[in-house]
């Protein structure tokens, strides 16, 4: 089963993927795609570590995502991707611009063969004020598209807001 959670910052979308995982009751490998590039950052990846299960395995992949998934993925195993919107900025950002086409087009190719429960995480960056510079709005059209062409392959889609899901699609949380 595909899923993805979508929501804004601190909307809970990583806490109730996490919960998702967990009641899976499988083995779960968590694939960070964040880097820590400043203290900011360090102190959240700090609090996502401090609240996953020691038992989950972690994988840190900031670009190649679907070779992860390849690599990773088994019957009986579930992934947690968190997150997209990260891998899409760290995408980006790279030197070479045909990179993020290639690699968003891996992802989305390899999803349909993938065994195991999968559970995306993601920023919904859309519902907001378009913002004024180039690099940020091609990151919220990015965004928007990979999630469209997502919600499109997963079973079930998920937005959350204040901790609280809505299921867009599929089964009802």
């Amino acid at each position: 089963m595909l899923q993805l959670i979508l929501g804004g910052a601190r909307s809970g979308k990583s806490r109730l993927a996490e919960k998702l995982a967990t009641d899976t009751r499988m083995p779960v490998t968590y694939i960070a795609t964040s880097q820590p590039l400043d203290g900011e950052m360090n102190a959240r990846i700090a609090q996502h570590r401090a609240r996953r299960p020691a038992q989950w395995a972690l994988v840190e992949e900031p670009v190649a995502l679907a070779r992860v998934l390849r690599e990773n993925a088994a019957p009986g195993h579930c992934l947690l991707v968190d997150c997209l919107t990260l891998w899409l900025t760290n995408l980006l950002m790279l030197d070479d611009p045909e990179q993020l086409s290639s690699e968003r087009e891996a992802l989305l190719d390899c999803l349909a063969t993938l065994p195991g429960e999968i559970i995306f995480v993601s920023n919904e960056t859309g519902m907001g004020v378009v913002p004024l510079g180039e690099l940020t709005r091609r990151y919220v059209d990015e965004a928007g598209w990979l999630h469209q062409a997502l919600a499109e392959r997963c079973q079930r889609v998920v937005l959350t807001v204040a901790g609280l899901p809505l299921t867009l699609k599929g089964t009802a949380l």
